[in-house]
C-alpha cells in the first residue's frame, strides 16, 4: 500500500492530506485537522452525456459515528440531508463547478464523508480543499487547486480554522474559497463590520490560503494521474459570425425592452426565427446555432454596460430599481411586510412562538436548539413558469441560510425576548435577488411583529463586468446581468455596517481597489433601500401583536427548580392545567410562562413565585395559623414554609393563652423578625400592626 501524505500548518493549526489507503477505486483523499478527518472522493466518467450543462453532482454526509454517536428517533440511521449538510454542498460546487471546460459533459461526482469529527474543528472547509485535491490528483480535465478558508475576528485578530468556541464569539466569520491567483466564492457574517474590515478579512483569507495551494501541489507531483487529453471542440468562426451577424440588430431591439417577460418573448421569438432559417439549410448545427446566438446575448449585454453605461432595462449602473413597501398587509400573523424592487416581490411572514416552539436538531455535534429560523420560498409561478412543487432545493436553503444570517446579528438576546422566531419569505415574483428581498421583508416584518431589533437590516445584490481593464460595478442587478456578469455578490448590512457577504467572482485579478469600490458602491445602495424601509416603517412597533402570545420570564434559584417541577414533574403539570400556561424551566432557573392572557400569565407567575420564594427579614406577608402550642403557634406564609409567632409577639398586650387571640386555620399579618442559620424563622403579629396592605405578600398560591 503506497500512502502518500503532505502537511502545512496555517497559524496554530496542522492540515495534512493523505492518499492511497481508502477508497482506492476512486480519486480520494482523507484532510485531516487535528481528529476531524473527511474522505472526499472524486469519479468522472470517462464518455460524454448529450447535455447542455455540466453534469457534476457534490454530496456531502456528516455521520454520528464520526463523533461517536447513535442517530436520534426511530430508524437510528441518518436520513435525507441536513440543511448543514445541504450547504456545505453548496460551499464545495460553486468554487469547483467553474473550473472545468466550458464544453465539459462527462458525469463528475464529488463526496465527501465525514469519518472523524472532534467537536473543535469543523469539516465543512475542510472539505472544500479535499474536494479540490480529489480533482487535482484526478486524471479530470480541472483547472485547479483551490482552498477553502475559514476567518474569524476574535477580539480584533484574524484567525484561521478557528475552533468552535471561537466561532461563537467572533465578530466576523467568513468561508472563503480561494484559487491561485484570486478570491472565488465568500460566504459569511458580521456584528454590523465595516467594509474595510471585511476586505481586510478577505485579504488574510487569501494569505492563509496559500500554504494548502502549494500542498496540494505538492501531492500532485507525487500521486497525481497524468491529465486525460481535453480539447474543446473547435469552432466554426465564420458560421457562428454569420448567424450573430443575421440576429444582432433585432436582438439589439429585444433587449431594449424593459419589461422582463416582454423582453424574453422578443428574444426568443428572434432566436426561432434566426434558428429556423439556418437549420432549414444545416439541420445537424442546432448547437452551434445556439452557442453563437448566447454568445451575441452576451456580447450585446456586455458591450452596453462597459462601453455605455447603459443596461438592459435602462439604467445606470448605480440606480436601484423603484420600490414599493407594505407593513402589515396580512391581518392574522404577528408580523407581515409586502417588499417589491422592480419585478421582484416578496411577501414575508413574521411568528412569535414559545421555546417548545424551538427547532431541536440531533446533529453531528449533539442535540442543537434553534431559536430563530428563516425559511425561503421560491415557487414556478414566480419566474411565470410551471413546474412541479417539490421539496426546498439547494437553492432555496443556501438563499434562507443567507438572509438568516443577515438578520440574526440584529436580534435581540434570548433572556431579553424570549420567543421563537419564524421567518417565512414567500418569493411571488424573481427578477433578480429575491433573496434579499427575503432580507428586507423580513427585517420589516420582524419590526412589524414588535421584535426589539437592534438596528433595520437592508441588503442589495450586486454584479461586476469586466473586459480588460474596463470594469463597470451593478447595482441592484436583474436575472440576465447575474447570467452573464463575471461576478455577483450580495451585501446586507445596518447603516453601521455590515451583517452578512455572499460572493461569487468567475475573474481572476479581483484587486483590493476593484473590492473597494464593489463594497462602497454596495453600500450607497443598502442605504438608499433602507431609507426606502425606514419611510413605511421608521422602528419596531411598540406592542406585540394581540394574536402573538405573551412571556413572562421569572428567575430562580437552581436549588428551587425542584420545588416547580415536583416530583415525576406533578408540580408543573398542575399549574400548567390549573392556568392554561405553557410553562418551560431552564436548568439556570429561568422561568418562560406564555399565554395569550395576561391574567393567566399573572396567576401562574403567583404560583411559581409563591413556590420559590424564601423569608424576607422584615417582610411582612399574609400566612395561615397551621399549628398553636404552649409558647406560640406556627404559621405557614409560603407554600411548605412555616415561622414560629411567640406569645410575647401575638399582640401589643399581654397574652395569657394563644387561644385567646388566634385560632388554627385562622389567616393572620405577620412580619419576619430573624431567621437563622438552620432556616428557623421567626415572625411578629404585633409588628406587622398599621402596616399598609399593600405592602403584604400572599405568596402561598
Amino acid at each position: 500500500m503506497n500512502v502518500i501524505t503532505e502537511s502545512c500548518s496555517i497559524g496554530e493549526v496542522e492540515i495534512s492530506i493523505e492518499t492511497g489507503k481508502l477508497a482506492k477505486q476512486a480519486n480520494s483523499v482523507v484532510i485531516r485537522c487535528s481528529e476531524t478527518a473527511i474522505l472526499v472522493t472524486s469519479v468522472s466518467s470517462r464518455e460524454p452525456k448529450d447535455l447542455p450543462f455540466l453534469p457534476l453532482t457534490v454530496e456531502y454526509r456528516e455521520y454520528n459515528a464520526a463523533a461517536g454517536k447513535i442517530p436520534g428517533g426511530y430508524f437510528k440511521r441518518e436520513g435525507r440531508l441536513t440543511d448543514q449538510e445541504t450547504l456545505t454542498c453548496r460551499f464545495i460546487d460553486r468554487p469547483i463547478r467553474p473550473l472545468f471546460p466550458k464544453s465539459y459533459r462527462n458525469d463528475t461526482q464529488v463526496i465527501g464523508t465525514v469519518l472523524s469529527h472532534d467537536k473543535v474543528h469543523e469539516p465543512d472547509v475542510l472539505a472544500i480543499t479535499g474536494a479540490s485535491a480529489a480533482l487535482h490528483i484526478s486524471d479530470a480535465p480541472w483547472a485547479g487547486p483551490i482552498a477553502g478558508v475559514r476567518v474569524a475576528r476574535v477580539q480584533g485578530k484574524f484567525i484561521a480554522f478557528p475552533s468552535w468556541e471561537q466561532m461563537k464569539i467572533a465578530d466576523i466569520l467568513l468561508v472563503v474559497a480561494v484559487s491561485r491567483d484570486a478570491i472565488i466564492m465568500v460566504e459569511g457574517g458580521a456584528e454590523q463590520a465595516l467594509e474595510a474590515d471585511m476586505i481586510d478579512a478577505l485579504m488574510f483569507a487569501k494569505e492563509a490560503a496559500a500554504p494548502l495551494i502549494a500542498m496540494q501541489d505538492r501531492l500532485r507531483e507525487r500521486a497525481g494521474k497524468p491529465k486525460r487529453a481535453y480539447v474543446e471542440p473547435a469552432v466554426d468562426t465564420a458560421f457562428r459570425d454569420s448567424v450573430m451577424t443575421a440576429a444582432e440588430a433585432d436582438l439589439n431591439q429585444a433587449f431594449a425592452i424593459v419589461a422582463k417577460a416582454e423582453r424574453r418573448t422578443a428574444i426568443d421569438t428572434v432566436n426561432k426565427r434566426i434558428a429556423e432559417r439556418f437549420l432549414a439549410e444545416q439541420p445537424t448545427r442546432g448547437a452551434e446555432v445556439g452557442a453563437a446566438l448566447s454568445k451575441l446575448e452576451k456580447k450585446i449585454v456586455r458591450g452596453r454596460v462597459i462601453r455605455e453605461g447603459k443596461r438592459i432595462d435602462g439604467r445606470g449602473t448605480r440606480d436601484i430599481r423603484p420600490i414599493y413597501i407594505e407593513a402589515h398587509p396580512l391581518p392574522r400573523p404577528h408580523g407581515s411586510a409586502l417588499f417589491q424592487r422592480g419585478e421582484t416581490q416578496a411577501i414575508v411572514t413574521t411568528t412569535l412562538g414559545t421555546e417548545h416552539d424551538a427547532q431541536r436538531l440531533d446533529t453531528i455535534r449533539g442535540d442543537i436548539t434553534r431559536t430563530f429560523l428563516l425559511h425561503y420560498n421560491f415557487p414556478p409561478f414566480c419566474t411565470g413558469e410551471a413546474k412541479p412543487l417539490r421539496g426546498q432545493s439547494r437553492r432555496e436553503v443556501g438563499h434562507g441560510a443567507l438572509a438568516e444570517r443577515a438578520l440574526r446579528y440584529v436580534l435581540p438576546t434570548h433572556d431579553k425576548f424570549p420567543y421563537t422566531l419564524r421567518i417565512v419569505s414567500e418569493t411571488l415574483e424573481s427578477n433578480g435577488s429575491s433573496s434579499m428581498a427575503a432580507v428586507c421583508g423580513g427585517c420589516l416584518s420582524l419590526m412589524d411583529a414588535g421584535v426589539p431589533i437592534k438596528a433595520p437590516v437592508a441588503g442589495i445584490a450586486m454584479g461586476l463586468m469586466q473586459e480588460g481593464k474596463e470594469i463597470a460595478i451593478l447595482s441592484d442587478i436583474l436575472g440576465d446581468e447575474d447570467h452573464l456578469g463575471d461576478m455577483d455578490f450580495k451585501v446586507t448590512g445596518t447603516k453601521t455596517g455590515i451583517t452578512a457577504l455572499q460572493m461569487d467572482i468567475k475573474v481572476e485579478g479581483l484587486t483590493r481597489e476593484i473590492l473597494v469600490a464593489a463594497l462602497d458602491q454596495a453600500r450607497e445602495g443598502r442605504l438608499h433601500i433602507l431609507d426606502k424601509m425606514l419611510e413605511v416603517l421608521p422602528e419596531p412597533r411598540a406592542d406585540l401583536s394581540k394574536y402573538a402570545p405573551r412571556i413572562v420570564t421569572v428567575q430562580v434559584k437552581v436549588d428551587k427548580i425542584r420545588d416547580i417541577i415536583g416530583p415525576g414533574g406533578k408540580t408543573i403539570r398542575a399549574i400548567i392545567e390549573q392556568t392554561g400556561c405553557m410553562i418551560n424551566v431552564d436548568d439556570s432557573g429561568r422561568v418562560s410562562i406564555a399565554s395569550d392572557d395576561p391574567a393567566r400569565i399573572a396567576k401562574a407567575k403567583a404560583i411559581i413565585e409563591g413556590l420559590t420564594a424564601e423569608a424576607e427579614v422584615g417582610a411582612v406577608y399574609h400566612g395561615v395559623v397551621k399549628r398553636i402550642v404552649d409558647f406560640g403557634a406556627f404559621v405557614e406564609i409560603l407554600p411548605g414554609t412555616d415561622g414560629l409567632i411567640h406569645i410575647s409577639e401575638l399582640d401589643d398586650r399581654r397574652v395569657e393563652r394563644v387561644t385567646d387571640v388566634i385560632q388554627e386555620g385562622d389567616e393572620v399579618v405577620v412580619k419576619v423578625l430573624n431567621v437563622d442559620q438552620t432556616g428557623k424563622i421567626r415572625l411578629s403579629r404585633r409588628a406587622a400592626f398599621g402596616v399598609d396592605p399593600s405592602e403584604v405578600q400572599n405568596l402561598r398560591g
